[in-house]
């Protein structure tokens, strides 16, 4: 992407347009995600430093609502991290122990809406990039399965910490960590609930890349900014032919191919292809 065209757009938060439904749960107006667009990318921060980004309700709604909006916006790039020391803590104890003490846990909509999220993060057009700045536990470990790549700090942690508290994973996990590691690193992770490092995560395959911590904001930014600056029709057809995949047989996924091939050809970004390279030039794509 031409650096002239950068736009940069810092939004404090997304939190007045979910304030409503905040204040529904009982959160008030704390802000818990900040949002951030330079140069294609949008940046998604979770917020809540003093309880390492546990994911409270609160915090659910407004992602899912900031991820909604990213859609909408046809953002070319979505990068989730976290403030502070952690990435994120996974479910936020404190809230759940409020509810059991409510004796309301039956009825608290936590699960349904971290379902969600996982979804449309899961679901997300675009490719979606976890940066993990330091330990990510549980269904924060879950939220960066979900993204496309995770590029981590070589000081992060990884525990799918489910077990240690005498339950089974309930935020995609399970679905999620054996497609990326294999079914038998899964369990062990899963049933011991063991810490991994970042060099051992990276041996597994739980992460893309590691960086030291003078370089890794400098990689996430180079990597999203490369993504975002790609032809964006066919990086989402790519991306959707392949996560779909696994439900059609070889001859229907040559079938799928082709008629995404032919939406290809219709884009803005597939004549500037051919433009530049009879002109002899780099591509500039608009992601049309």
């Amino acid at each position: 992407m031409d650096k002239a065209v950068c736009v940069h757009r810092d939004r404090e938060n997304v939190w007045q347009g979910a304030a409503m439904t905040a204040r529904d749960v009982g959160q008030g107006e704390e802000q818990m995600l900040s949002v951030d667009d330079r140069c294609g990318v949008r940046y998604l921060t979770l917020d809540r430093p003093d309880v390492r980004n546990a994911l409270n309700l609160a915090l659910i709604l407004a992602l899912r609502q900031a991820v909604r909006e990213a859609r909408t916006d046809e953002v070319r790039c979505l990068v989730l991290s976290g403030n502070g020391k952690a990435f994120c803590a996974g479910g936020d104890v404190a809230e759940w122990a409020e509810v059991e003490a409510r004796g309301e846990s039956a009825t608290f909509p936590w699960v349904e809406e971290m379902h969600g999220l996982i979804l449309d993060m899961a679901g997300f057009p675009a490719p979606a990039v976890a940066w993990i700045n330091g330990a990510a536990v549980g269904a924060g470990l879950d939220l960066a399965l979900a993204c496309d790549f995770r590029l981590a700090v070589d000081t992060a942690r990884f525990q799918c910490a489910y077990t240690r508290m005498a339950i089974c994973p309930d935020a995609g996990g399970t679905w999620l960590l054996p497609r990326l590691i294999g079914l038998e690193q899964a369990k062990r992770f899963a049933f011991t609930a063991e810490f991994w490092n970042a060099a051992e995560a990276l041996a597994r395959g739980l992460l893309t890349e590691v960086h030291g911590a003078d370089g890794l904001a400098e990689a996430i930014r180079s990597f999203a900014e490369r993504l975002a600056a790609g032809p964006s029709v066919a990086i989402r057809e790519t991306k959707r032919l392949m996560e779909t995949a696994a439900m059609r047989d070889l001859r229907a996924q040559l079938t799928e191919e082709k008629a995404a091939s032919e939406r290809c050809y219709q884009s803005a970004d597939f004549k500037e292809a051919m433009a530049a390279a009879t002109g002899k030039r780099a591509p500039v794509f608009r992601g049309r």
